[in-house]
């Protein structure tokens, strides 16, 4: 998986991410910055999901993904 297209396109990006995980903030979204490792660390404080949940929900995100 090639993470860097969602870090280059990060602006565009947090719209799809705050539709697929609406408890993150707007302000969650500027410090996580595209780095997926505080992505997954944010969904996992927000909605109380294990790491490994965490990282499949991210994957499968990612994958539905029209690149």
């Amino acid at each position: 998986m090639d993470w860097n297209r969602v870090e280059g396109n990060w602006k565009q990006m947090k719209g799809k991410i705050k539709e697929q995980w609406g408890k993150l903030t707007d302000d969650d979204l500027d410090v996580i910055a595209g780095k997926r490792d505080q992505l997954e660390g944010k969904i996992q404080e927000r909605y109380g999901y294990e790491k490994a949940r965490t990282k499949k929900d991210v994957d499968d995100w990612y994958g539905r993904q029209p690149w």
